[in-house]
């Protein structure tokens, strides 16, 4: 049994400075994996008969998941716990310990879908009525919910935004997304009239730190501003608006797609806005209630027309 504690103590060594050195993972992440590892090799050395790690077939890694099931361990616990294993064992074959992974065809717990909150159109109306006046601090949210709901921006998109990435005379805004990529997206007259209060009657008044001339949003100490300051400007706008859902950034970007769809608007254009990769996370983000659905096949389904 000590040779095989041994055993997993060298290999789980060698995975963690892989993940630290090859892997763009963050530290989180590999503490995560390694945690995770760890697990397994409890779960099995707790069998007189345990198997080392190089000999783990794909039922002991099955009957370790039924174990986690059988202990209250959540699904999506449970799959970022398998997603940690597989690591570990695509690890080992990328190093030619072994010849294929145990974990490879194992798939994880069903997962719910849950969606994020989203906002009725009123409730925004309601949270922009609140955002009214010259004060600095109002023409500043004021902006940052037209971006956010008017252009389904990240949080994250929105703190980047950059003046020369403005296209006013051409409606558009060019954001940064997820791995560098960079979208177009329509900017209409609302956000349009926003920017140019903001830059002309705030930001204006701002002394700019060097290398931050080109960013929009910016802290009164000239730097741009941060995304969790951008999160309690939203926060504090929805409780000044009385509304009582729990609101974040995302909520407007959820708020945004849903309000397209409901519109009419394709989802594969939704999804070029939004910047998603998959068509299947863009459903996701997307609600729409029963009434609208018997709505949609009363008007386009062929049977559902009168007289047929």
């Amino acid at each position: 049994m000590r040779n095989i504690e041994d055993e997993w103590f060298r290999l789980v060594k060698g995975f963690t400075r892989y993940l630290r050195l090859e892997r763009a993972g963050s530290e989180n992440t590999r503490k995560a994996y390694v945690h995770d590892v760890n697990l397994l090799r409890k779960f099995l050395c707790g069998n007189p008969d345990a198997p080392g790690p190089l000999s783990v077939q794909r039922p002991d890694i099955q009957e370790f998941l039924k174990e986690l099931t059988e202990s209250g361990i959540a699904p999506h616990s449970q799959a970022r716990i398998l997603s940690g294993i597989k690591a570990f064992y695509s690890y080992l074959v990328y190093e030619d310990v072994l010849p294929d992974s145990p974990a490879a065809l194992i798939q994880g717990p069903v997962l719910p879908r849950k969606l994020p909150s989203f906002l009725e159109v009123h409730e925004v109306e309601k949270i922009l009525a609140c955002l009214q006046g010259d004060g600095a601090g109002v023409i500043r949210d004021r902006m940052i919910i037209e971006l956010l709901y008017g252009c389904g921006l990240r949080v994250s998109e929105l703190s980047n935004v950059k003046i020369t990435g403005i296209h006013a005379d051409a409606g558009y805004i060019q954001v940064t997304g997820k791995n560098n990529k960079e979208r177009l997206i329509p900017l209409g007259e609302a956000a349009l009239i926003s920017i140019r209060d903001y830059q002309e009657k705030v930001r204006s008044q701002i002394p700019v730190k060097p290398g931050f001339s080109d960013f929009l949003l910016l802290n009164p100490a000239g730097k741009s501003l941060s995304r969790i300051s951008i999160f309690k400007f939203v926060v504090q706008a929805g409780k000044m608006a009385g509304i009582t859902k729990k609101i974040s950034p995302h909520t407007f970007r959820h708020s945004f797609a849903t309000h397209l769809l409901e519109g009419g608007a394709d989802l594969r254009l939704i999804q070029e806005m939004l910047g998603h990769e998959s068509i299947t996370t863009t459903e996701i983000y997307t609600h729409l209630d029963l009434q609208y659905l018997q709505q949609v096949i009363r008007e386009f389904h062929p049977r559902s027309q009168k007289g047929s």
